[in-house]
This record gives structure tokens, sequence and C-alpha cells, in this order.
């Protein structure tokens, strides 16, 4: 196969992926609207927090598959594997939403590292193809800096903190969905 083919056929995938660039869109836009409707509970139940983390960790889930299945590398699996880790996650905070309140706030350190390592590694995996990669690292060093932060406090004060913190997670979550959808967007014109 030539180069002129190989790279006809690059650009035919690439704009095939790129009118998928609204679900992106639409992924930052929840994520944001999430972000805010979290950080603005006064004195929320926590049955709402459990219900609402579910469905942060499903939507999660359902990024996590798409983008595994979309990706033609050889690290796909770690999507799946980390889309069905999200996906029990979820279905469990939906059975037990106080339970869920109470776990992610004691284990909410543990969650962020787990996030911010994540994030990480999907920096540099799309170093290569990615101009702004360094956002996606950017969010993953303070999510790293926000775990540490987080495991040094005692449970009552992570209880009164897990909604910031699920706010922060959910808005850098929207803002990177944001540019990612407007970066698929641009393959559509190769």
């Amino acid at each position: 196969m030539s180069a002129s083919a190989i790279e006809a056929d690059f650009r035919g995938a690439a704009r095939d992926f790129g009118k998928w660039w609204w679900l992106w869109l639409v992924a930052g836009v929840f994520w944001t609207i999430a972000a805010f409707v979290v950080l603005q509970f006064d004195q929320a139940s926590i049955t709402t927090v459990g219900v609402l983390i579910g469905i942060l960790f499903i939507v999660t889930s359902v990024e996590q598959f798409f983008i595994g299945a979309l990706i033609q590398s050889g690290w796909r699996w770690m999507f799946w594997i980390f889309g069905v880790l999200f996906f029990a996650a979820g279905i469990i905070s939906f059975i037990h939403p106080e339970n869920t309140f109470h776990g992610v706030a004691d284990i909410l350190g543990f969650l962020f590292l787990i996030v911010g390592v994540f994030w990480i590694i999907q920096a540099f995996q799309e170093r290569a193809i990615n101009p702004v990669w360094w956002l996606g690292l950017t969010a993953g060093i303070l999510m790293l800096m926000l775990a540490f932060w987080t495991s040094g406090q005692f449970y009552i004060n992570k209880a009164y903190t897990l909604l910031v913190f699920a706010g922060i997670w959910a808005l850098m979550h929207g803002v990177t969905d944001l540019v990612r959808a407007f970066q698929i967007r641009q393959l559509k014109e190769l």
C-alpha cells in the first residue's frame, strides 16, 4: 500500500471520527452542569449526592466504552477496564446512595488518586496527536494534589468537602471534554 493510499485512509477515518465531535460537546456540557449543581448544594440530602455520584460514574463509564471502541491502539483495553469499573460503581451507587456518600467521603483521596493517574496516562498517550495534551496532564496533576490533600482530612471534613471536590472533578472533566469536542470537530476538515 502506498503512502498516499495510507494517508487517504487516515484522512477518511479522521473525517468519520470527526462527525462524532458533538458527543464530547454533550458530555462536556453535562459535566459542567453537574459541577454547578453539585457546587450549589447547601444542605443536600445524602441520598441525592449518592445518586449524583452514580450518574457521574455511569456517564464516565459510557465515555470510556465509546473511546475504547474508537481507539485502534493497544491502549483500548485500558478504557474498557475503566468503563467496567465506573459502570459497577454507578450501579452500586444507585442501589445504596447513602452508603455511596459515606463510602466516597471515606475514600475520596483514593478516588481522586485513581482519576488523576488515569488523566495523566491519557494525556501522555494523546501527546502525539493532541496539541493541548497538557490540559489533561494539568488536570491529572491537580487531581493528584487534591488526592493527597483530601487523604489528610478527617472523615467529618471529608463529608463536608465531598460536594466541593465532586464539583471540581466534574468541572475539570467538563472543560476537558469541551476542548476535545472542538479538537475532534476539526478532524472533519481533513
